[in-house]
């Protein structure tokens, strides 16, 4: 790994102040950072009012057990994430590396379990073989699925000449597109609570303002080890005491409002 070059010359750093002055600092910038987290969970709820696309085309992808439709993409759940990653010929790094951005992506997604306890699945898709895939998820540490396109889904939802990221809702047997973003949208994606924000289902806790008969469960409660979800399972007693406690001091910090995770 290089070292990186300090920088020449002195740098104009901001001003050295008291403790107390410090903390006047920080309580002026946090009314703005509070208010960012407001506009944030509103353009959530906004999102969660997007208008739905059908997806009537039959897509298939080659997955390392075979041949694999879109809905079988969704692994029996609700909800489908679809990265679309540069690993291909052609690509710089290839074959030994996938894109230099799109390999940032996949170091920041976070344990899948916590998504697919919110009925969501995510899944990164490239152009490459699987054997290539396989062998890249080896060696960089990856475990999220990984699929290989081999029609026309790249070029149909806008990821055909860039890397972007496609939000798809089961309802009975129809697949339905519900968001895309792209460009710098990309670049916070890897935590769980920001992909559930670009679902039409949300992060699913009461707290959220989404619309009638969306599923939802109280703040916290549903929250585990990764290695501790089973499915239709109550919450832990000793953790609803605990979040219960969590939930009332969120109330507090917001003045009321409804609590923002």
């Amino acid at each position: 790994m290089t070292t990186p070059t300090p920088p020449t010359g002195r740098m104009h750093t901001p001003p050295v102040v008291t403790a107390d002055e410090w903390e006047a600092a920080r309580q002026q910038l946090l009314l703005k950072e509070k208010a960012q987290t407001r506009a944030r969970d509103a353009l959530a709820a906004e999102r969660r009012r997007m208008p739905w696309t059908p997806v009537d085309k039959d897509y298939t992808l080659d997955g390392p057990n075979g041949k694999r439709t879109l809905r079988d993409l969704f692994d029996n759940r609700r909800q489908l994430i679809v990265y679309r990653a540069f690993f291909e010929p052609g690509v710089y790094g290839w074959p030994e590396h996938a894109c230099r951005g799109c390999s940032m992506v996949a170091d920041q997604v976070a344990h899948l379990a916590h998504l697919n306890a919110r009925d969501t699945t995510l899944v990164f898709v490239s152009r490459a073989p699987q054997a290539d895939i396989a062998r890249l998820k080896t060696s960089m540490g990856w475990t999220m699925p990984w699929f290989t396109l081999t029609d026309s889904f790249d070029a149909d939802f806008g990821v055909d000449e860039w890397h972007g990221t496609n939000v798809f809702c089961r309802d009975g047997d129809r697949i339905f597109r519900t968001y895309f973003l792209n460009n710098r949208g990309d670049e916070q994606m890897g935590g769980t609570w920001n992909y559930l924000d670009i679902t039409p289902l949300g992060r699913q806790e009461a707290w959220e303002d989404s619309p009638e008969g969306y599923p939802q469960t109280p703040t916290y409660k549903w929250w585990n080890w990764h290695d501790s979800y089973v499915a239709d399972a109550p919450p832990d007693q000793k953790w609803v005491e605990v979040s219960d406690a969590g939930e009332k001091a969120f109330r507090e910090h917001c003045d009321g409002a409804k609590p923002s995770a």
